[in-house]
């Protein structure tokens, strides 16, 4: 039988990821480093209040927390609810807000694992050379964009955005500790891209502030940067966990493409 972890281990693997001594985490949480030392080790038991502390210490993910919060004995703070249940009727609102008023412009809402929630129409007019099986199912929006028959043969900057891609999943994956992402940076980085693409580096672009999309398209370059939105506030597991891209054009031809509405 696979032996689950205490409450003490799954605190003490936290303060390592967040490469914060025993100490440290215990002057933060203003508590004294023995104490800590001892619920580390589970010669002491911590209360419901003092995990949801140290867990705040830690910026430990809502899901996560509820995790510690189980393995110490206590039912989860945090709701799990769908997407489409009814006490999130609003937040869905203003998903579809935030995406139907960046029109002409693309944007995207996905969840914690790059999974499509919900795209505006000028999402679509991007995809129309994408294969049909990457559309199917849970879409996942960063293999769609480094898949061989996804985006890939039409970024015009491969390289430098697969490196993006990669980095801030490396990012992500240090945050949430999610083993699912991890698998998906593996799938990514064995996507076929050509050795030239890999070895290159973001060119000195002194007047650019942000690493863009190029693509190519029958308007000839396109080239965006992206902004991201989260709900800063929530309490929900699912709707922490919801970002929304949202893509502006980073140069007067596309926005003048995009403004003709790229039909």
């Amino acid at each position: 039988m696979e032996q689950q972890d205490t409450v003490g281990s799954l605190l003490k693997q936290w303060r390592h990821r967040r490469r914060l001594s025993q100490l440290d985490l215990a002057i933060e949480a203003e508590i004294s480093q023995r104490h800590l030392s001892f619920m580390e080790t589970g010669r002491a038991h911590p209360s419901r209040d003092m995990v949801m502390q140290l867990a705040e210490h830690l910026g430990v993910p809502l899901r996560e927390r509820n995790v510690i919060l189980n393995a110490a004995g206590y039912a989860p703070h945090f709701p799990q609810r769908p997407l489409d249940a009814p006490e999130l009727s609003v937040a869905r609102e203003a998903i579809d807000r935030i995406l139907r008023g960046h029109l002409p412009h693309p944007a995207l809402a996905v969840d914690r694992h790059w999974t499509l929630l919900s795209a505006n129409a000028a999402v679509a007019t991007l995809l129309t050379d994408v294969a049909p099986h990457l559309l199917e199912g849970n879409v996942n929006v960063l293999r769609l964009s480094l898949h061989p028959e996804g985006l890939a043969p039409r970024i015009l900057n491969l390289g430098e955005w697969r490196g993006h891609i990669l980095s801030r999943l490396d990012h992500e994956i240090e945050v949430t500790a999610d083993p699912r992402l991890a698998t998906l940076r593996s799938e990514l980085l064995a996507l076929p891209c050509p050795e030239a693409e890999k070895r290159k580096r973001s060119p000195n672009r002194t007047q650019e502030i942000a690493v863009p999309l190029r693509l190519k398209s029958a308007y000839g370059p396109l080239s965006f940067i992206s902004t991201t939105t989260i709900f800063g506030t929530a309490v929900d597991v699912t709707l922490a966990e919801v970002t929304i891209e949202s893509f502006f054009p980073a140069d007067r031809e596309t926005a003048d493409a995009v403004a003709g509405g790229l039909k």
